[in-house]
């Protein structure tokens, strides 16, 4: 017994491939969603900026993401963080995304989970005696996003919060033409990405009940149809002009003290396990949008997959940016483009 666990206590590796590089990770979860994160090993990722940084790994490093999120280390719905400097003064620590098809511009169920990562392994300074929560701003592809960690002794404990980047609804009631499943209203909203959004229902659908894969499916079938028919651009950088994924909701829009259910099918099918974090603050600013929620009125959101919930809320309404409506043509041949009008901020709270 002495020997074995002399053995343990040891850090060391087996017998590799000395070509092939040695990643030490940390994984977490927040809400059930996985989160691996890089604590070791990573090549440099060369760029100016985060954003030059994230094409950078997309061109030169995409075998290390591959390696990090699919089997036989881990599965299609893996997700993924490497920490990597910063060019921005106030920031403790920047970060690229990973998933199954790429790189994503924000994660909120990642930015709790680093939350607590950044305070319990030293990337911030340590908190004062005494102090009860702990700030830790990340740099996100988005922009910086400041994450609080409730913290006893110096060491996280307890739930995380989140200000998100400005978030806002692009468009509403925005018609699309759905192969097989006929024409619907869509919603699209940004959180840190743009998400589309849709009531189950109309996809004849129950979120709760029905099947994942069949969710998927549904999800799945928006995304391309939103994608093929409509242009979204970003009013500050073409690298996050893209649909990141869509949202099947439970339709229950209007505040209530009972929590709406949804699902989120992101990237290439995969499923979130939690509210999803920028797919949550995006559904606020569009509730807010609608004048379903009022600001600083907390609204709770839950996971169709696994039950966990997510709280947020609008907490300030920013400056109105210009904007912009393409004409409505035929679609495959000339795409609207969709612009912005106005922007909300969120906070998302952990329970």
């Amino acid at each position: 017994m002495q020997a074995m666990e002399k053995a343990l206590a040891v850090p060391g590796l087996p017998p590799h491939d000395p070509g092939t590089p040695a990643l030490s990770v940390v994984d977490m979860h927040t809400g059930g969603e996985p989160l691996r994160i890089v604590l070791a090993g990573c090549p440099e990722v060369v760029g100016p900026t985060l954003l030059a940084k994230r094409r950078y790994m997309r061109q030169h490093l995409d075998h290390l993401r591959r390696r990090l999120i699919f089997e036989p280390r881990g599965h299609r719905d893996m997700y993924g963080a490497v920490l990597v400097p910063s060019e921005l003064p106030d920031a403790h620590l920047g970060v690229l995304f990973l998933h199954n098809e790429g790189y994503s511009s924000m994660c909120g169920h990642a930015v709790l989970a680093l939350g607590r990562f950044a305070l319990d392994f030293g990337l911030v300074p340590a908190p004062p005696a005494g102090a009860r929560e702990v700030r830790v701003n990340i740099h996100c592809p988005c922009g910086l996003v400041a994450a609080f960690v409730e913290c006893e002794g110096g060491r996280s404990r307890g739930p995380v919060r989140f200000h998100s980047v400005p978030a806002f609804a692009l468009a509403t009631d925005l018609l699309v033409d759905v192969p097989d499943r006929g024409k619907m209203l869509v919603d699209i909203a940004y959180g840190g990405a743009f998400y589309a959004f849709v009531s189950a229902e109309k996809l004849g659908l129950d979120i709760c009940s029905a099947k994942t894969r069949d969710l998927v499916d549904a999800a799945s079938a928006v995304t391309e149809a939103v994608k093929a028919q409509f242009k979204i651009n970003h009013p500050e950088s073409e690298d996050l002009s893209f649909l990141y994924g869509t949202i099947l909701t439970d339709g229950k829009d209007p505040y209530s003290e009972e929590p709406t259910t949804n699902i989120c099918v992101f990237a290439d099918e995969q499923v979130d396990r939690s509210p999803t974090g920028s797919g949550v603050t995006a559904r606020i600013a569009l509730q807010y949008h609608k004048g379903l929620l009022e600001l600083n009125q907390t609204r709770a959101f839950k996971s169709s997959a696994t039950g966990s919930v997510f709280t947020g809320k609008a907490v300030r309404v920013s400056d109105i940016l210009s904007c912009f409506f393409g004409s409505v043509l035929l679609w495959k041949r000339k795409r609207p483009e969709l612009g912005v009008r106005k922007q909300n901020v969120g906070i998302l709270k952990l329970l």
